[in-house]
C-alpha cells in the first residue's frame, strides 16, 4: 500500500508531467486561460490517462509480450489513446456543449498529448504492475489537473495586472510555469524523508 501512495504523491507533486517532464505543454498553455475550461480539460485528461494506462498495460502484458511484439508499443498506445479521446469527445459534445465549445481544438489534441503517451511508456519502463499502472495514470492526470487549475487561477488574475508588454501572453505564462516547477521541486523532500 505504501508503494501505491508513493506512486500517487510522486506523480502528482514530485514528477508532475507538466512541471518535471515538461510533457503536455500544448493543452496546458492553450486551455489554462479560464478555470472552467482548465477543469474540463483536466477531468478529460484524468479519464483518458487512467483508462489509457489500464488498457495499454493489459495489451502490453497479454498480447505484445506474449507474441514478442513489444516493438509495437508506441503504435498500440497511440491507437488506444486516440480511441479513448474519441469516446471522451463524443461524451462531452453530447452532455456538455459549452465545455465542448470552450475546449475547442484542444479536446482532439488530447490524442497527441505527450503526457498521456508518456504515462503509458513510463509505466512500462518503471515495470509497474497492473494496480500501480492504474494508480500512476490516475495520479498523473490529477497532477496535470492540479497544475492547469493553478495556472488558470494565476492567468485570470494576470488579466487585471500590469504586466510589462514584453512579457504579455505566452512569455509570462512560461515564466510562471518555470517558477511553479521550482516550487514543485520542493516536494521532492517528501519522498526522501
Amino acid at each position: 500500500m505504501s508503494s501505491l501512495f508513493a506512486i500517487f504523491i510522486s506523480a502528482i507533486l514530485i514528477n508532475n508531467f507538466v512541471l518535471y517532464y515538461f510533457l503536455g505543454i500544448c493543452p496546458f498553455l492553450g486551455v489554462s486561460a479560464k478555470a472552467e475550461s482548465a477543469f474540463g480539460m483536466g477531468v478529460a485528461v484524468i479519464f483518458v490517462m487512467t483508462i489509457a494506462n489500464t488498457v495499454s498495460w493489459l495489451i502490453y502484458e497479454f498480447i505484445l509480450i506474449k507474441f514478442g511484439l513489444e516493438f509495437l508499443q508506441y503504435l498500440v498506445f497511440i491507437l488506444v489513446i486516440a480511441a479513448l479521446v474519441q469516446i471522451v469527445e463524443m461524451f462531452i459534445r453530447k452532455f456538455s456543449p459549452p465545455l465542448y465549445k470552450a475546449l475547442g481544438i484542444f479536446l482532439p489534441l488530447i490524442t497527441t498529448n505527450c503526457a498521456i503517451l508518456g504515462a503509458a511508456l513510463f509505466m512500462i519502463s518503471k515495470k509497474y504492475n497492473f494496480l500501480e499502472s492504474v494508480f500512476y495514470g490516475f495520479a498523473g492526470g490529477v497532477g496535470f489537473t492540479l497544475v492547469i487549475l493553478i495556472m488558470a487561477g494565476i492567468r485570470e488574475e494576470l488579466e487585471y495586472s500590469d504586466v510589462p508588454v514584453v512579457f504579455k501572453g505566452a512569455a509570462i505564462t512560461l515564466v510562471i510555469t518555470g517558477i511553479l516547477a521550482l516550487i514543485f521541486m520542493g516536494f521532492g523532500g517528501l519522498m526522501s524523508a
